[in-house]
């Protein structure tokens, strides 16, 4: 089964094709196949926004179609930035000026605990609906560390690495990230759903 993965963004793009590597026959990104992928996302949470990208791409193509919604929780802010996290800063804003921003809205915050939230909405060409999801625990760093990753990965101190996810390299961040997490369970139900 090949399946078409409902995003723009490129990092993404790349762990999916790691992460999901002998779950599927080919990965496809939306981009690859023409596939647009702008779709408004009205969702109060991560799985409903997951499903809403995954519905829209499904839509377009008879192959299943797999879209992940995830994001930053901080303790402090009360779950900010949330299912805001790519869009923390305004509608257009960059990586640089959401994490601009959160350091900003953290300034002085004693507890700097947060989360990594994945929600992963997998539709299979006959419209049976999966879901897996996936966390991963840490704190917000008082400044950027390294310069691998993208989002906020250079600012978030992984509990279980013991260093940011900006010093990681792509096998230690797959190895523990909220992403690698939703993608095993996934994963798990997919080789159930074959038995």
């Amino acid at each position: 089964m090949d399946v078409v993965i409902a995003t723009g963004n490129k990092g993404k793009v790349k762990e999916f094709k790691k992460l999901l590597k002998g779950c599927f026959d080919k990965v496809y990104s939306a981009a690859e196949l023409g596939i647009p992928t702008d779709v408004e996302e009205t969702g109060g949470t991560f799985a409903e926004n997951s499903l809403i990208k995954a519905r829209h791409v499904k839509a377009q193509t008879s192959m299943a179609a797999l879209a992940d919604d995830s994001g930053l929780m901080v303790d402090c802010l009360d779950g900010a930035p949330g299912v805001y996290s790519a869009r923390y800063a305004g509608e257009n804003a960059d990586d640089q000026s959401n994490r601009k921003k959160l350091f900003s809205e953290m300034r002085g915050a004693a507890d700097r605990s947060a989360r990594f939230v994945c929600a992963l909405t997998l539709i299979l060409p006959d419209g049976e609906i999966i879901t897996a999801d996936g966390e991963t625990k840490g704190h917000i760093t008082e400044s950027e560390e390294g310069s691998n990753g993208f989002g906020y990965d250079v600012m978030f101190f992984s509990d279980e690495l013991g260093k940011s996810f900006g010093m990681a390299d792509e096998a230690e961040k797959n190895s523990v990230s909220h992403r690698a997490k939703a993608a095993a369970a996934l994963a798990e139900k997919l080789k159930n759903l074959r038995k």
